[in-house]
């Protein structure tokens, strides 16, 4: 057996396509990237990908519970909203998803870091503003750190991106993971 302080860590990513790894190889994938950073640091984290393409807010929050009980994670990445806002659902109950999420995760003594997402312009400029702004505002309510858009370095080159325009290619995962580490390191502290 382990000594208490070799035991490992649990890193639960709760998100969309982006994070499931979409179109590419799962193990080139940003989350794989990540796990492999905190394997090369002999870090005692290891992370799960609870991640659906598709998936909604609404869908996290009914599987949070079974994955909570499964994982007992230590730190939730949250990477859910981006199907919301192009199905065009309320940010409002996007944001009670979230929250909801956050809070039940925090509730079994987890850390949560929201990951931005931004939804294509064809949306309109007040809904796409209304829908991003979740992301600051949840965390400051609810006092959680968040990494601002997740794409921010790749979503306009076509270079990086699949040719469904909305899917990051295999590419671009190290510059996502690029993006999400120094913000993890900060929870892992």
């Amino acid at each position: 057996m382990l000594p208490f302080t070799a035991m490992a860590k649990s890193i639960v990513v709760l998100g969309d396509s982006i994070s499931a790894g979409y179109g590419i190889e799962v193990q080139r994938g940003w989350v794989a990237l990540l796990q492999k950073k905190l394997t090369d640091q002999h870090s005692p984290y290891v992370i799960s990908n609870e991640s659906i393409s598709g998936d909604t807010s609404a869908g996290g929050l009914a599987r949070l519970d079974q994955i909570l009980t499964r994982h007992k994670p230590d730190i939730l990445l949250l990477e859910l909203g981006a199907n919301d806002g192009m199905r065009g659902l309320s940010p409002q109950e996007m944001k009670r998803n979230l929250t909801e999420i956050v809070r039940r995760s925090e509730k079994i003594g987890a850390k949560v870091m929201l990951l931005a997402m931004r939804i294509p312009p064809n949306y309109g400029k007040r809904y796409i503003e209304m829908f991003y702004e979740i992301y600051p505002q949840l965390s400051a309510e609810l006092k959680i750190p968040y990494v601002p858009f997740i794409l921010e370095d790749v979503a306009l080159k076509p270079e990086l991106m699949q040719a469904d325009g909305l899917h990051p290619n295999a590419l671009a995962q190290p510059i996502i993971a690029e993006k999400i580490w120094p913000h993890l390191q900060t929870l892992l502290k």
